[in-house]
């Protein structure tokens, strides 16, 4: 028998899988088929239970791109998730789970089904995040699992309350549905896809191993709300000032609290909140299409930042800073070119992948109305995008190297520079092919000139003012900063009620609150004591041991 490494054999299954749903797909698009399969799974009297599968352009090529990507990540994971051990087949199980039901959620138009997928991907999230098993981990687990189970919450009520229109195959309603089904299913997906006031389980979830947040925070688990209100796409109640400003501001608060980050994963995580604020900001003014376009770019060149820095991490020995990597572009060449192509197709910088679907959105936002404060802060977001990838730009590469002299890096890492090869070329060319092949340019926007190229103005400008602020090393006072640190406090907002409780909990328990002091807390802690006694107890002499045991026969007496 052939002893095959997993990785390998699973990596080559996954990119035969994408080439065939590439192909599928653009025969879908051109013939404008649509399939759907029925499978019965039992019939009992007039109740008939079956699974259904629908297969069109969209569902295809968004196979495509997660089953690609996740091809990329196996490959990289080999070298990346250590020696071939139990431990890392563990990794290799959760993700092609993860792949599963990510396949479930993509490929049905049934709510029902859709949840299972859904539900599967919080669980199996929630033991990627806990895989390195540190108390950090456990805790950002808890936040990822707690925050996506009230997107459940919405989902569930929904799955109950379309079983009065006859069936829970949603594609046939969506014109006869009551409004408050959407905005349960928009609430749902603002849970998947981190919108504010749930945004902060997005960074937490760093403390996963780098491969598993490529896939997540590029085309899966994020992004799985996004294509859910795509799926749902009903004009009528989705054209909504509220969720418009609400996506705004999620833009807002993840590129500043970016600008102030050090930790170069949660960097990227807070860039992936800001296009996901982009997306969802494009939905709601009325183009999913383009949203959709949007969505498959960005998880090309996200995924690429994700594993660039994963190999930087990898080389220096697990340490996150930005401030101790410095001049990786002299010892590590590939990883640094692909990161910086990565980078800019982000900033949608001219002709890269990000470039032709950020330039629609902005034109076509632009075009349809909205006011001038949206439009204002709608600039902003793409001005600060620029400045924190200059930022991070000049720490990884301009900077001096700051961590350990005996460090020697290097490009030597085997299996992992094929992927971010691979990757950094649909980076490039990405966007452009695909623009071609939908048609999605073929309309005329007539704009004045200075709407043209206020996106290359902001973007340039915030490339500037990224160097410059560098320089400036005081330019906001520490409460500001303490505030964009801990994205607006969003962790902790019940702090003040908390402050509130222990003023009026009792006096003599300053420590404790007099909840916990009476409650779980208290009590588990006697029982410890006790348990300790006893143990101390039981491991002393054999008289004592006799006293306690003709007690213990007493008592039962």
């Amino acid at each position: 028998m052939f002893n095959l490494n997993y990785y390998y054999v699973w990596s080559f299954i996954l990119f035969i899988f994408s080439l065939f749903f590439l192909i599928l797909g653009l025969n879908f698009l051109i013939m404008n088929y649509s399939f759907m399969f029925e499978w019965y799974l039992m019939n009992m009297n007039s109740i008939s239970i079956s699974y259904l599968i629908y297969l069109d352009w969209i569902s295809m090529i968004f196979s495509f791109v997660v089953f690609f990507i996740s091809s990329m990540v196996l490959l990289y994971s080999s070298v990346y998730m250590g020696d071939y051990n139990y431990s890392s087949l563990r990794f290799l199980l959760l993700v092609l789970m993860f792949l599963f039901s990510m396949l479930l959620m993509i490929l049905s138009p049934n709510l029902v089904s859709i949840m299972l997928g859904w539900d599967g991907l919080g669980l199996v999230s929630y033991c990627l995040v806990i895989y390195y098993s540190s108390l950090k981990s456990y805790l950002s687990g808890m936040i990822t699992c707690l925050v996506n189970r009230l997107g459940d919450l919405g989902l569930l009520i929904s799955i109950g309350w379309m079983f009065s229109y006859g069936g829970w195959n949603f594609l046939f309603y969506l014109n006869f549905y009551e409004e408050y089904i959407f905005y349960l299913v928009i609430l749902s997906s603002f849970t998947k896809s981190a919108q504010i006031p749930f945004s902060m389980w997005l960074p937490a979830a760093m403390a996963a191993p780098t491969p598993v947040s490529s896939l997540v925070h590029s085309s899966t688990l994020v992004t799985a709300g996004v294509y859910l209100l795509i799926r749902f796409n009903n004009s009528f109640y989705f054209c909504n000032i509220i969720f418009v400003l609400i996506s705004l501001m999620t833009m807002i608060m993840s590129s500043f609290c970016a600008c102030y980050e050090f930790d170069l994963k949660k960097v990227i995580a807070l860039s992936t909140l800001s296009q996901l604020g982009l997306m969802m900001l494009c939905l709601f003014s009325g183009f999913s299409e383009l949203t959709f376009f949007h969505l498959l770019s960005h998880a090309m060149f996200k995924s690429l930042l994700f594993l660039c820095s994963g190999i930087i991490i990898h080389l220096m020995m697990g340490c996150q800073d930005i401030r101790m990597m410095g001049s990786i572009c002299l010892s590590m060449p590939l990883t640094s070119c692909c990161f910086n192509i990565s980078n800019m197709a982000l900033c949608g910088f001219p002709f890269l992948s990000g470039f032709y679907s950020k330039d629609l959105i902005v034109e076509n936002c632009s075009f349809s109305g909205l006011n001038f404060l949206v439009l204002f802060f709608f600039f902003l977001s793409l001005g600060l995008t620029a400045f924190y990838s200059m930022r991070l730009f000049y720490y990884s590469v301009l900077l001096n190297f700051n961590f350990s002299s005996f460090l020697s890096l290097g490009d030597e890492i085997f299996l992992m520079k094929y992927s971010v090869m691979i990757l950094s070329l649909f980076s490039l060319v990405f966007g452009c092919s695909f623009i071609w092949l939908v048609n999605l340019d073929m309309y005329f926007l007539l704009l004045p000139l200075y709407f043209k190229i206020m996106i290359l103005i902001m973007v340039f400008l915030g490339f500037y003012l990224g160097y410059e602020s560098i320089m400036m090393y005081n330019f906001m006072s520490l409460n500001l900063l303490s505030f964009n640190g801990s994205m607006w406090f969003m962790y902790s907002y019940l702090n003040y009620l908390n402050k509130f409780t222990f003023f009026i909990s009792l006096k003599n328990m300053k420590l404790l609150y007099w909840g916990e002091y009476y409650g779980g807390l208290g009590l588990s802690y006697y029982v410890l004591k006790f348990s300790n006694l006893v143990q101390i107890y039981s491991i002393g002499s054999l008289k004592l041991f006799f006293l306690l045991m003709i007690i213990w026969f007493i008592l039962l007496i």
